[in-house]
Order: C-alpha cells, then structure tokens, then sequence
C-alpha cells in the first residue's frame, strides 16, 4: 500500500518570449528541501514563433535547466501525458514557453489527515490570486482610515 498523499495541484507558470531559463529552481528547490511540497512531474511546453509545439525532453533544455529540474523531480513522473502538454500547447501564444508543474502540498497532509480522521471532508477548495487579495486589503485600508478621520 502507498502511503496517503496530499492535495495535488497544477500549476502552469507562463514566460513570454521563450525567456524559460529555470531561475525559479532554487525558491522550488527550498520548497522541496524544506519539506513544504514534493514535485510529483514536470515539463516545459514551448510554442515557437511559428506557431509551432513541442513538449521539450530533458535532453533539450538547457544543461543548468535540466539539472535542476532532474534535482527537484520526485519519484513519481509521467502523471501529465503527451495529450494533456498538447492541450496546454494550443492554448499558448506564440513565443510562449510554460513549465508544467505538478506538486503536492505535503505541509497540508497531516492536516487533511486529522480532517479524514475527525469523520471531516473537504467541500471547497479555492484559490484566490495574490493580486485580488492585495486589491480587497487595500480597500479595506482606504476605509479604515476615512472611519478614522471622521
């Protein structure tokens, strides 16, 4: 039996231009050291000037690139098929690269773990962009400070 695994999430991370270049890899490199998420698959989807696709192998990125993202790899890879990096690749613009991320959050496994074993259930999960959360902070901020001047 394997061992219960936390949530898992798909993140796409888009550059522009092609500019990929893997400089994330060491804050996900601490992430991972620190026990925080486990990388459960990877990718790099490009889409080329003309239009035109390709899912890159390990063997075509960049030396650096592939070291460190064989690095941070966990022992579970291939959970994201061809089909699914193909789906990705249409919707991307041209000149356009995406690191495909799978992760799990494994801060959030003994948590879920205390849920399950308390007869609980997840019913909603959401995320909410940094951006909004900033924008509604901001708002709220601006008010208290017209309350107080009255």
């Amino acid at each position: 039996m394997t061992a219960p695994i936390g949530p898992v999430e798909f993140l796409l991370l888009g550059f522009e231009g092609n500019r990929f270049n893997g400089a994330i890899a060491p804050a996900l490199g601490e992430l991972v050291g620190n026990g925080l998420v486990r990388l459960l698959d990877v990718a790099i989807v490009i889409k080329d000037a003309d239009g035109e696709a390709a899912i890159l192998e390990m063997q075509e990125l960049p030396e650096d690139v592939a070291d460190a993202v064989k690095a941070l790899a966990g022992e579970v890879r291939g959970l994201m098929s061809e089909a699914d990096l193909m789906d990705v690749a249409d919707n991307l613009e041209p000149q356009t690269t995406v690191a495909a991320l799978l992760v799990e959050h494994i801060w959030a496994t003994r948590f879920a773990d205390a849920v399950r074993d308390a007869g609980g259930e997840l019913l909603v999960s959401e995320r909410i962009p940094g951006d909004l959360v900033d924008q509604a902070r901001a708002t709220l901020t601006a008010v208290a400070q017209l309350t107080e001047g009255n």
